[in-house]
């Protein structure tokens, strides 16, 4: 029998929407504790869902739980960083050439791209760039693959609001978002593909030099 997910009290989804939002956005910063109690009076709810939504957090990798530290943001370092994007490098492409040869819709992707052009701050380019990704590989017909690269989404916008606070590249980045979503809607997957995977394989090793996101499997 198929389990029910348990639904999320919403004291603790608006917390963990909120904790997630400071994060992504650099208000908290890695290596930050992360306190029940200053959290819960700046929420203005009790320790419980602030408690709940930490817990969660740790699950996505945003959040580290120590026994002696308590709750801390996730430091970003090479390795970490590495890690997160060999999996993007290992499945996006793949997923963006499985999009395009089953002729997905991708008007999302647009949209999203126009959003980030519009947005006014790195939190709003940041959400765009990631709605951006996640309507490429979302449409590749196999929903397991687009849950695994969900999975990793967060711990991507993470290295990437610490890349970006040291050396923006949203201009840089745009433009190869265009230039990848122009050879999708071509239906060139095998293009699309490639210049998805140098996309994500350059920004790991501007951001984070020496070895690159795949020196670890060679």
């Amino acid at each position: 029998m198929t389990s029910v997910p348990v639904p999320i009290p919403s004291r603790t989804q608006f917390v963990l929407e909120a904790i997630k939002h400071r994060i992504l956005t650099g208000q908290l910063t890695p290596g930050q504790p992360l306190v029940e109690t200053e959290l819960a009076e700046s929420f203005g709810v009790s320790k419980t869902p602030v408690r709940e939504a930490l817990k969660m957090l740790a699950g996505t990798g945003l959040v580290v739980m120590s026994q002696y530290k308590g709750a801390t943001v996730r430091t970003v370092d090479a390795d970490m960083a590495r890690e997160v994007y060999d999996v993007r490098l290992l499945l996006e492409p793949e997923a963006l050439r499985r999009t395009v040869r089953d002729g997905a819709c991708l008007d999302a992707a647009g949209e999203a791209l126009d959003r980030a052009d519009e947005a006014t701050d790195a939190a709003g380019r940041s959400l765009a760039n990631r709605e951006f990704h996640r309507a490429l590989y979302l449409p590749c017909g196999n929903p397991l693959l687009g849950r695994m690269l969900d999975e990793v989404r967060d711990q991507s916008a993470l290295v990437s609001a610490v890349a970006w606070a040291t050396e923006p590249s949203w201009l840089r980045e745009a433009a190869e978002h265009r230039a990848i979503l122009q050879l999708a809607l071509a239906g060139d997957a095998d293009g699309a593909a490639s210049a998805l995977h140098a996309h994500i394989a350059s920004f790991v090793e501007r951001a984070f030099p020496g070895g690159g996101a795949e020196a670890g499997r060679r």
